[in-house]
């Protein structure tokens, strides 16, 4: 019998990496506290036996450090608003979603979107899941153009 795919490698493992990146990012933002400490704090309340702890990194450090890029990735997708006039949960799913979208070009843009959605319908506002899909939809379009036109 094969092994099981380690969390790295899993679809679930990398489910549960977005949930918590989402999770610090939205204290980073909220807070302004260290990445290290937020890090460090997941980690020791949060089981991540299952997680994929080196997407989780990637992703909470990323999204930082690219921040400027990130956010103008879906800036002009924003109807008249700015990303700090969203609220903080979508506003940590569009940097996260974009992130990816941009620099994780290994996960399709269809299960980025989707993730993100999900997690929209989770831990957002009513209905905000839908803002997160379109916003993020039109990201792809610009980041990700030719695996959009390759897909139709």
């Amino acid at each position: 019998m094969a092994d099981a795919p380690s969390p790295s490698l899993s679809p679930a493992g990398r489910r549960r990496a977005r949930h918590y990146a989402m999770q610090g990012l939205y204290q980073w933002q909220m807070a302004g506290a260290n990445l290290n400490a937020i890090e460090a704090e997941l980690r020791t309340d949060n089981d991540m036996s299952k997680v994929d702890v080196e997407y989780f990194h990637e992703v909470l450090h990323g999204v930082p450090h690219c921040l400027y890029e990130v956010e103008e990735a879906f800036r002009p997708h924003l109807q008249d608003r700015g990303p700090h006039e969203l609220d903080p949960v979508t506003q940590a799913l569009l940097r996260l979603g974009s992130y990816e979208l941009k620099y994780r070009i290994d996960v399709p843009y269809k299960v980025v979107i989707n993730e993100a959605v999900a997690l929209a319908k989770k831990f957002g506002a009513a209905d905000s899941h839908k803002f997160v899909n379109g916003v993020l939809d039109r990201v792809a379009e610009t980041e990700r153009a030719v695996e959009k036109k390759a897909q139709k």
